[in-house]
């Protein structure tokens, strides 16, 4: 076999799995005016979070009949920031449309999908989904700095230290930060609403759970602030209460 043959097998690309916290811009009107001076709002609340953050455009939710103009709505994110990756729609106008600009779809919020197998006969039994693997909790027992992110996949983040300006604490479960929380905390990012973020002095600068967020400016507010608490979701609400 000649050397070329051997750079012709030699791959050029890997396809591997990764994690990554993207926001979903869920609307609930056809109203760019309005979603202009809300996001702009929102803009001068925490301007650092929205600077070229990935974003999930949930159009799901919208009614049937509006005529959407989905080039000046993606251009109207941009405008504040938000780079529109992908999305996610049922209507069989906005998917086409998301087909002209070359956007990929997500299926609508609770539709359920299943993987098919071209061979696979219809009629063999479903497969029994496989028991998820026990992960323990990962627990750090040192100071978090700034610019630092800590991942616990598939399980709970403890941390055993204060979390300083700039940090980030990602977890598939709860977060428990047993000292000040002052960067971010990002808790159930693959969507386990039940997941909870717990810690022994809010001050951060956002909080989040199964993609529902609040940023350091809407915390600052709340009578909780630089006390003990735990913070849950419910429904898309999320609820800070004393510990």
């Amino acid at each position: 076999m000649s050397q070329a043959d051997l750079l012709d097998q030699d791959p050029v690309f890997q396809l591997k799995g990764s994690m990554l916290a993207i926001t979903v811009l869920e609307l609930t009107q056809n109203d760019p005016e309005r979603l202009d001076q809300q996001l702009a709002k929102k803009v001068e609340q925490a301007p650092d979070f929205f600077n070229n953050t990935p974003l999930v455009l949930a159009l799901d939710k919208l009614p049937a009949d509006c005529e959407l103009d989905l080039p000046a709505l993606i251009a109207l994110c941009r405008k504040h920031g938000l780079r529109t990756l992908a999305l996610r729609a049922g209507h069989p106008a906005i998917v086409e449309a998301a087909g002209a600009l070359d956007l990929p779809v997500l299926p609508p919020s609770g539709a359920k999908e299943r993987k098919l197998d071209p061979t696979t006969r219809s009629s063999a039994a479903p497969a029994k989904p496989a028991e998820p693997a026990y992960r323990p909790s990962r627990v750090v027992t040192t100071p978090i700095r700034g610019g630092q992110q800590i991942y616990a996949q598939g399980s709970d983040l403890i941390v055993l230290a204060p979390v300083s300006p700039g940090a980030e604490l990602l977890a598939d479960g709860n977060i428990h930060v047993y000292g000040p929380l002052r960067g971010r905390a990002l808790a159930g990012i693959k969507g386990d609403t039940g997941a909870r973020i717990f810690c022994q002095q809010l001050a951060a600068e956002m909080v989040s759970i199964a993609g529902q967020y609040k940023v350091a400016e809407d915390l600052r507010r709340d009578p909780l602030w630089a006390e003990a608490v735990q913070i849950s979701l419910s429904g898309d609400v999320l609820n800070i209460t004393r510990l």
